[in-house]
């Protein structure tokens, strides 16, 4: 609860669903382990004990639909929206969400996160009445990630607040040495951290974000939360032990189907 306002928050999911993909054409109707993926993300939501709801935001009919078949809610966006959190933005105002709820963004190619991250992640909103938005990140342990551009890295400062986000190593140890793929700075290891891609802001912040003019980091490494940090704003990172695999390809299903 919000310490100066008894209002409870109410926090809700939204997962912004499109069917076209440059990589994987119908990605969220793509069955994983005999459920479409949309299916499986939506039912990992519902699990967190933070969500008082869930919903599909989608500009398309079957993904809508599919989402009805399986006893989900949607809603449905604008086709000309330029990304996910404007999608998310406008299923938030389409639901009549008030200017301080807290409106959790899910990514739809991650069936198998973990909901605790979402209590993670949503936790400084209850003691922070100032904080506008927040995101996850854990650390890396595989080294290919640390270099792979697929894979975004983060720092943050010492109360935790993003400083950058790039498909870069960052930080890099000038004079460090690698030992088995990891590098070293003065003997010690120095710890990477993944941005695992989700986001909880309040209601009016993201309004807010989806009206600011794309940044110029943001279009170089194509990462829309740059946005935020290039006109003056702060992200916090909650860091949790808990990775979320993504789904990029049809190839990525069977090592999901694997673990599951």
């Amino acid at each position: 609860m919000d310490i100066n306002n008894p209002r409870p928050l109410k926090i809700t999911a939204i997962i912004p669903s499109r069917y076209g993909s440059s990589r994987f054409e119908g990605k969220p109707l793509a069955s994983v382990a005999g459920k479409p993926m949309i299916q499986r993300v939506y039912e990992q939501a519902l699990k967190s004990l933070d969500i008082d709801a869930v919903m599909v935001a989608t500009d398309d009919d079957r993904i809508f639909k599919a989402v009805e078949q399986f006893g989900g809610k949607a809603v449905f966006t604008d086709s000309t929206l330029r990304s996910g959190t404007d999608r998310v933005a406008q299923a938030a105002s389409r639901l009549g969400l008030a200017p301080d709820d807290i409106v959790v963004n899910i990514q739809g190619d991650q069936p198998l996160f973990n909901p605790v991250c979402i209590n993670e992640m949503v936790a400084p909103f209850a003691t922070d009445p100032e904080l506008l938005m927040s995101t996850l990140a854990c650390r890396i342990n595989t080294p290919r990630e640390i270099t792979d551009p697929k894979d975004v890295k983060v720092v943050f400062d010492k109360d935790g607040y993003a400083l950058y986000f790039s498909r870069s190593q960052i930080p890099f140890p000038r004079d460090g040495r690698c030992i088995d793929g990891f590098l070293y700075d003065g003997g010690k290891p120095v710890d990477y951290y993944k941005h695992l891609g989700f986001y909880a802001y309040k209601k009016s912040f993201l309004d807010l974000f989806a009206s600011l003019q794309e940044g110029y980091l943001e279009k170089i490494e194509k990462l829309e939360q740059l946005r935020v940090l290039e006109h003056g704003y702060r992200i916090r990172v909650a860091v949790t032990v808990h990775d979320s695999p993504e789904v990029d390809t049809p190839e990525d299903i069977m090592r999901i189907e694997k673990t599951l």
